[in-house]
């Protein structure tokens, strides 16, 4: 679904200057919120309590930064599962801790253990860190991941691992669906909405808008009349999510390897 934005004013200085004031008090919540969340991370006892106390605050963070989210097919969320969205902003994240249940744990590419504040705040929240540069790290991370979703944790991935600044669905890895084959843990795609207008890849600047997160129909991920190898169930899990939100969202397929 194309996002255009039409500008209010018909003076461009005038509305560069309410977009840098709206940004810097856009920052100053999300730095002031974010600071208080990982003091009170540092302190909850428990995992649930923590992702709450995310979930509490990364709301709170959009309602005062005049960010509307809304929240589609919630109820048909049925935990353990593999939720796979679309990536598109550094807000896909915040979007997806305040819309989503505190059972599920985010997968997330390990340069942001690194972050000041975030890396602190997502290991407290239970991210689950995997290395993309290093052969043999990445191969013991999706193992653990495997693990991880045997034992019967819900987790969330970005399959396409980055974002940029053309509009679209790039190339999704397997690591998700061969999780998901792997457990026998159904696959549901995810469609992120708006977060490319609020938080632009080409830009520091956010601006308000609304945020729509929309959970699609569940992938099973064993068709018991039919058993196939673990490889093939992943790649057509991998291909049925892409489709999927591919139809949902409206933009166009990237992938040059699917064509």
């Amino acid at each position: 679904m194309p996002e255009t934005v039409e500008n209010p004013h018909p003076d461009g200085l005038q509305d560069g200057v309410v977009r840098r004031a709206y940004a810097l008090w856009a920052w100053s919540v999300f730095l002031a919120f974010g600071c208080t969340a990982v003091l009170l991370m540092l302190v909850l006892p428990s995992l649930r309590a923590r992702r709450g106390c995310a979930r509490a605050f990364a709301r709170a963070v959009f309602a005062l930064t005049g960010i509307r989210l809304r929240v589609y097919g919630l109820a048909t969320l049925r935990p353990p599962c593999i939720v796979v969205a679309n990536h598109a902003s550094y807000l896909d994240g915040v979007a997806l801790a305040a819309g989503l249940p505190p059972e599920f744990g985010f997968v997330i590419k390990r340069e942001m253990a690194a972050v000041p504040l975030a890396g602190t705040l997502l290991r407290r929240i239970g991210a689950e860190f995997v290395e993309r540069r290093d052969r043999a790290r990445g191969t013991r991370d999706t193992r653990r991941l495997l693990r991880r979703a045997e034992g019967g944790q819900s987790l969330v991935f970005f399959p396409e691992g980055t974002f940029g600044e053309q509009v679209g669905l790039l190339h999704f890895h397997i690591g998700a669906f061969a999780a998901a084959a792997r457990a026998d843990l159904p696959v549901v795609p995810l469609a992120i909405r708006g977060t490319r207008h609020c938080l632009p890849a080409d830009s520091l600047l956010p601006r308000p808008g609304t945020i729509e997160l929309v959970v699609l129909a569940a992938l099973p991920a064993m068709d018991a009349s039919a058993p196939v190898p673990d490889a093939d169930r992943a790649a057509s899990l991998r291909d049925q999510a892409r489709a999927a939100l591919l139809t949902a969202l409206g933009e166009p397929d990237l992938d040059a390897h699917a064509r």
